[in-house]
């Protein structure tokens, strides 16, 4: 059902899990947390996992599911206090103790350069929209390849550039709350790719070890409600188009990264809006990387109109929702890597796929999570499905392996294979971490039956 060399892995980022904030620079999301009303009841991500304090707890933890792969992110302000310049000997120090740590226990280190958490201090130097943010990023990556590329090599540059540039530049809705126009969310967005693609070029001439290099964005999937060729072909081009209000797509961000260019309908709605000579820098953004990596949570449904255009179908009244009222879709996980995969031909990676859910101790202490076993089940089948039909799949990074600090939403949703009791900062794996561990012993066999 899976390659014999599948990868089965969780996935954390720093700001959500890390805590302890001493010798880490500010970030954009302390000063977002610190604004009222932003973030759910005012939590931040001060104390968050207290992962950098309880590291051996949690790494103990990891080997005990038999998690093969751990994804982290690097915070950059905790490497870097202010983003460039001087070093923080002790953070560098945390992310030493981390890889070798995994190491030790047999368990691949994925480390992800940028997942959000800007330094405050290159914020305020215009961050994404200041060129020079390439010039401070590719420095950053040169400080953490000539540092761990010994034992590291397994790398991905951005995290859901879609994201943190529609929320935080676009919405308000994420740090740092800016509400741009169209025109600087452009130039946000392509100094970002440019300092994805820097980046990349750094690891390949410092790397120690063979790198495997990627980026991981978030799919903007468009599902077909029936496999006739209109629909699917219907859903293939919504999936893969351009909006005019916003930056939530596919094409815009992976194009440039791997094709050497922007999508040509994109670029016929931004016109004069696009950065100048933007096309001088798609040559570095486009440094070749050896993985995609996507965060596939679920998509819309989409039918054929009588002009082959997609047509949005609603949901059934009642249809299944996790805890954040996402919809539960198993199909996004067949055809988000299916149509990405048919685009660019390159392996891909699940970086991020699970669910928020109602998780509380019972009596006993045990915590029982039913709906997320049933969750992860029906999304793997549907994923041994695309790689059936041909989707070049390396692994599954399930999100996430701690409940965790969840942006705007605070502590309210958790995502967890363990229960973090926030007051305590006391560890709990669920019933879907030990479920998850056979699943990983048998490589995904028997996953029809294994409940």
């Amino acid at each position: 059902m899976f390659p014999t060399n599948f990868l089965w892995g969780a996935s954390t980022a720093a700001y959500q899990i890390e805590g302890d904030r001493a010798g880490r620079g500010d970030t954009v999301w302390d000063e977002y947390c610190s604004r009222p009303g932003r973030v759910f009841d005012g939590h931040n991500g001060d104390v968050a996992c207290d992962h950098v304090n309880r590291l051996d707890e949690d790494l103990d933890i990891m080997a005990s599911i038999g998690i093969q792969a751990y994804r982290f992110s690097f915070a950059w302000a905790r490497v870097m206090p202010t983003g460039e310049g001087q070093v923080n000997a002790a953070g560098l120090a945390f992310y030493d103790r981390l890889i070798d740590g995994l190491l030790e226990r047999n368990i691949r280190p994925v480390a992800t350069l940028f997942h959000w958490d800007m330094p405050l201090e290159l914020f305020r130097k215009g961050g994404w929209l200041n060129r020079d943010i390439a010039n401070a990023f590719a420095g950053y990556t040169r400080v953490l390849a000539d540092r761990y590329s010994d034992r590291l090599q397994h790398w991905l540059t951005l995290n859901e550039p879609q994201v943190f540039i529609n929320e935080g530049h676009l919405l308000a809705t994420h740090a740092p709350g800016l509400k741009l126009s169209m025109q600087e969310a452009l130039l946000a967005s392509h100094h970002a790719l440019l300092s994805h693609g820097r980046a990349v070029s750094v690891i390949r001439e410092h790397a120690q070890l063979p790198p495997t290099i990627g980026f991981a964005p978030c799919v903007q999937l468009k599902s077909p409600v029936d496999e006739s060729e209109a629909t699917v072909n219907a859903a293939r081009k919504a999936t893969m188009g351009n909006a005019e209000t916003h930056l939530w797509s596919n094409t815009w961000f992976a194009d440039p990264v791997i094709l050497s260019s922007y999508p040509e309908d994109g670029l016929s709605m931004y016109g004069s809006r696009m950065p100048k000579n933007f096309e001088a820098a798609l040559d570095e953004i486009s440094a070749p990387i050896d993985v995609l990596g996507l965060n596939v949570y679920f998509g819309g449904l989409v039918r054929a109109g009588n002009d082959g255009e997609a047509v949005e179908v609603d949901r059934s009244v009642g249809h299944t929702q996790t805890a954040f009222r996402w919809p539960v879709d198993p199909g996004a996980l067949y055809w988000g890597p299916r149509l990405m995969y048919e685009r660019y031909k390159t392996p891909i990676l699940i970086t991020e796929n699970g669910l928020s859910n109602i998780d509380f101790p019972a009596a006993d202490g045990s915590v029982r999570d039913p709906q997320r076993i049933e969750f992860v089940r029906a999304y793997l089948l549907e994923l041994a499905r695309a790689i059936g039909d041909g989707t070049d799949v390396v692994g599954y990074m399930h999100w996430s392996l701690l409940d965790n600090f969840e942006w705007a939403e605070g502590y309210k949703q958790r995502f967890g294979l363990v229960y973090v009791d926030y007051a305590t900062g006391k560890r709990t794996p669920k019933a879907s971490s030990e479920w998850y561990s056979r699943l990983i012993k048998g490589n995904g066999a028997g996953l029809r039956e294994l409940q």
